[in-house]
């Protein structure tokens, strides 16, 4: 039954957070046009922004993220790439992935960008998952996104609550179809959400000349940012032959619903794509106008003067996304074993990985360990190996190899991301004072820049508890819990933190001012009688 709730708790949040797109006196304003300058007057940049997040803060709220370090890096670095080459250099994104295996994307206010776990695993080349997200960049950077919630508004729509509705529907719907079976309540009320989104659909989805436009505009980003401009064309091909291939339209892709892929639109993606290699065959990124906003995602122009290729790490993404995304461990060790021992000797050494983690993941480490090193040998440097053997290393009981191999790691790469996650989260479970306070020292420097990650600061929470710093630890935790949408839960834990006698002044102002801020969010659930335990179970 938590999962029939799910949509109407949803529902209900956002329409509070949100509030309706118009008040009642607007309601009546019928001067603005279907499209054009005005779409840029009806919100701010920050308020454009604020949605955004408050999005992506439902959808982690109900589990609907994979969030993996080494994932989000490497989507990000591709993301902003995309992004620095658009037509808007300035803009900016945010870009996630979902666990949902079901081909969807989408774009929403303030240039928030979700990628779905199976338009990674349905593809077969990075430049065709790039031309997915250039495409859906190109929804924002053309102001498609704010034009659909112009729309809403002028149909007294909340902004939001059609837009997550219809993401929430496409996530809901056709569950089953990679094997898992959706439960009566969830059809029950993925038919309710899909029915509202229906009845916003004219809004909400984009027109035809959008989608051409996007892919026009999405395109020459493609091109721009240094990847092949015929991966988008590639991409819909694809989509376009599973298309036929469900003649009854009950397994449509959920992204051929927003994105309907046509012969004519196909025909010309892939004509744009080769009059741009015709015209620019040795064209380099470099070259752009923007070429120094073209680095990979956490650099900034000052420390490169050139943009680099992309790097390609596409094979390894997919197969450890397969084993991220898969309902269970040992679902996912079946998966890349079949694909392993279907391959034979053409299996690919990313194959070979995925399935070492797989191994990894359901307690297998001796197997993983052997598959890991042996790979090592042969991509000497290969960060994504090398978090696999530090963290194998740990499952398999030897907790100093494991500090061994990620100290390694983090002298080879100390400003990296996924490593010092990675590495953190090792210690905490590894346990002690001085693993915590290692983990305090590796995590501090990322904490402004991770004050809204909740995986970031459950880690930083576990550290200072482990360090005993009981202040900071509880600080840690009531953010994490409110970035996991229990708002009452991290109030209760802020209210009791007051209470301590050993927290500074500086503390108290800090924890006095989160306060202030959650209150009327948690007056608001209780107002509209939304109880904690109505929520989904915060795991952190």
């Amino acid at each position: 039954m938590e999962s029939a709730l799910r949509p109407i708790l949803l529902a209900t949040a956002i329409a509070f957070a949100l509030g309706l797109a118009c008040s009642p006196a607007d309601a009546q304003d019928k001067s603005l046009p279907d499209i054009g300058s005005s779409a840029g007057e009806l919100l701010t940049p920050a308020e454009e922004s604020q949605y955004g997040a408050y999005t992506l803060y439902q959808l982690r709220r109900f589990g609907y993220l994979l969030e993996d370090p080494l994932i989000d890096s490497w989507m990000g670095t591709m993301g902003h790439r995309l992004g620095a080459a658009s037509d808007r250099p300035a803009q900016p994104f945010n870009f996630f992935l979902m666990r949902d295996r079901q081909i969807n994307a989408f774009a929403t206010l303030g240039g928030y960008i979700g990628i779905n776990a199976g338009i990674v695993l349905t593809a077969e080349s990075e430049d065709e998952v790039a031309g997915v997200v250039a495409h859906e960049i190109s929804h924002v950077t053309q102001r498609h996104v704010l034009r659909a919630v112009e729309r809403a508004k002028k149909d007294q729509l909340p902004i939001m609550l059609a837009t997550v509705g219809m993401i929430i529907a496409a996530q809901q719907s056709g569950r089953g179809s990679d094997g898992g079976a959706t439960s009566s309540d969830d059809a029950i009320m993925a038919a309710v959400v899909g029915g509202q989104a229906l009845a916003a659909q004219r809004q909400i989805d984009y027109t035809r000349s959008g989608e051409s436009e996007a892919d026009r505009v999405g395109i020459q980003t493609l091109f721009n940012a240094g990847y092949k401009a015929d991966g988008m064309a590639n991409f819909f091909e694809r989509m376009e032959r599973l298309t036929r291939g469900n003649s009854g339209g009950y397994n449509t892709p959920a992204y051929l619903q927003t994105h309907p892929v046509n012969t004519t639109r196909l025909s010309e993606a892939r004509e744009r794509a080769q009059r741009l290699q015709r015209e620019k065959p040795n064209y380099k990124p470099s070259q752009a106008s923007n070429a120094n906003l073209l680095l990979p995602w956490g650099l900034t122009a000052a420390s490169s003067g050139v943009a680099p290729e992309p790097v390609r790490m596409f094979d390894w993404a997919r197969e450890r996304l397969r084993v991220l995304s898969a309902d269970t461990p040992s679902k996912a060790l079946k998966e890349t074993k079949n694909a392993v021992d279907m391959a034979g000797t053409k299996a690919t050494d990313a194959q070979r990985y995925g399935l070492a983690l797989a191994q990894m993941k359901v307690g297998y480490p001796a197997a993983a360990e052997d598959a890991l090193q042996a790979l090592s040998r042969k991509h000497p440097g290969n960060l994504w190996l090398g978090l696999a053997l530090a963290e194998n290393a740990f499952v398999a009981h030897n907790p100093g190899e494991s500090r061994k191999r990620y100290e390694g790691l983090l002298a080879r790469h100390p400003d990296d991301r996924a490593v010092i996650l990675s590495f953190a989260e090792t210690l905490n479970s590894i346990g002690g004072a001085d693993a915590g306070k290692r983990a305090q020292a590796i995590l501090r420097p990322l904490l402004t820049d991770n004050a809204d990650n909740p995986l970031f600061q459950k880690n930083y929470a576990r550290a200072s508890e482990l360090a005993g710093d009981l202040p900071r630890a509880g600080e840690a935790y009531a953010e994490t819990a409110y970035l996991n949408g229990r708002a009452e839960d991290a109030l209760n834990q802020l209210n009791a933190l007051l209470k301590r006698s050993d927290i500074s002044y500086i503390q108290r102002a800090r924890i006095e001012a989160r306060i202030a801020a959650i209150t009327p969010e948690v007056l608001e659930m209780r107002r509209r009688r939304v109880k904690p335990q109505d929520l989904p179970a915060d795991n952190s």
